[in-house]
């Protein structure tokens, strides 16, 4: 399973995350949304093998911590989406399909 591309329309907006908004649904520490917006990284499917970080050019993500969540304890969260250069390397490098890059949403 991939990441919901239609996530903004399917999902609700429940927290912010150091400036980034959270999209439900949430229960921790098993279900941890999707996190971002023209970046986003479905914490659920996100398995931190760290390629994303590896890869972009801009530094958008950085680890946090996931105690507990079943598939991995830690995740690439997209804490500086706003220095997306659209080049997709993150999608391309994910081997779960954890991250969506819309250059048409802000």
């Amino acid at each position: 399973m991939a990441i919901d591309p239609q996530f903004h329309e399917n999902r609700e907006k429940v927290d912010t995350h150091d400036g980034h908004d959270v999209w439900g649904p949430v229960d921790e520490p098993e279900k941890l949304g999707i996190h971002g917006t023209h970046v986003a990284v479905d914490f659920d499917l996100c398995i931190a093998d760290g390629a994303c970080l590896e890869d972009c050019p801009v530094d958008v993500f950085e680890w946090v911590d996931s105690p507990d969540h079943p598939e991995s304890e830690r995740k690439a969260d997209p804490a500086n989406e706003a220095q997306c250069i659209d080049c997709m390397l993150c999608v391309d490098v994910c081997p779960v399909d954890a991250i969506d890059v819309d250059a048409g949403r802000a």
